[in-house]
């Protein structure tokens, strides 16, 4: 087995991390019997190799022993991202029958997190991705771990998407913000189900959270108030006088979003209940 180091951006952003762990979640509650997700997009930089990285990640880091596979084999870049050095076996070679698996396996410095790069460009990659050779592999990995990411081609480009994601449980559709054309995205779809793939869902990927609007608000204001727990130095206990008067806790609650950005709740009720509310403020 190969040893490798992946050089991972140490200052990720709280709402990322978040999300991952929500997609994490997400993937867990399709049922048990999902353990092979297969990560692909439309077109190409729409940041389904990051996206199969990290949730690959997620999952190592939740105590699952996690395998990620490079499926991308006609365009990878894995090892050059990650600056992860010389890797000399790849899942091309163990495909034409060259080396064994364990010979072509790396494992990270990422406590549970093991990983198929891609190996030397072969001329025949959809061929090789869907022979029994593949199917075996993963018949094997499955008893081995508990859950494989295999990052594959973008499905508007090349077929070899939809030859994995046959053999997989599920498939998980990447998509930049708008950047790819909604009749697009559906083609995609259609071209997955009749691979007889399972779509688990979609990764709306590149999202701007500063963009105006409800749901950009929604975002930063809860992103503000949760991201306290991730910072150590917002965990130190209060001074008894910086505690906020009773008067000031209901003037906060009357700022929070979902009265803000819903005047029409208070608008529309009758003189009864209006009295009440003001009431309670």
């Amino acid at each position: 087995m190969q040893e490798v180091t992946l050089h991972l951006e140490q200052n990720t952003d709280f709402h990322i991390k978040e999300a991952f762990k929500t997609l994490r979640s997400n993937v867990e509650f399709c049922g048990s019997d999902v353990k092979v997700v297969a990560v692909t997009s439309c077109t190409p930089h729409e940041g389904k190799t990051s996206v199969a990285m990290e949730m690959a990640k997620a999952f190592a880091e939740a105590g699952n022993k996690t395998l990620l596979i490079d499926a991308d084999m006609r365009k990878s870049v894995l090892v050059g991202r990650y600056k992860t050095g010389a890797v000399k076996y790849g899942l091309s070679h163990c495909l034409v029958g060259k080396y064994r698996y364990s010979d072509a396996m790396c494992q990270t410095n990422i406590s549970r997190l093991y990983m198929f790069f891609s190996g030397p460009v072969p001329p025949n990659p959809s061929e090789l991705l869907g022979s029994d050779r593949f199917v075996d592999m993963l018949n094997v990995m499955r008893t081995a771990f508990d859950y494989i990411i295999i990052d594959t081609p973008p499905l508007g480009s090349v077929i070899d998407a939809a030859v994995v994601a046959k053999r997989c449980d599920g498939t998980v559709l990447v998509v930049e913000s708008n950047a790819v054309n909604y009749r697009f995205v559906q083609k995609v779809k259609e071209q997955l189900d009749k691979s007889g793939s399972r779509i688990l869902g979609v990764v709306l990927n590149k999202v701007d959270l500063n963009k105006k609007g409800y749901y950009g608000h929604y975002g930063k204001y809860y992103g503000k108030y949760y991201g306290r727990y991730g910072n150590d130095a917002d965990a130190r206990p209060a001074s008894p006088s910086s505690h906020k008067p009773e008067t000031a806790e209901r003037a906060e609650r009357v700022t929070r979003p979902e009265m803000t950005d819903r005047p029409d709740r208070i608008r529309h009720l009758g003189e009864t209940e209006k009295k009440t509310v003001n009431e309670r403020l």
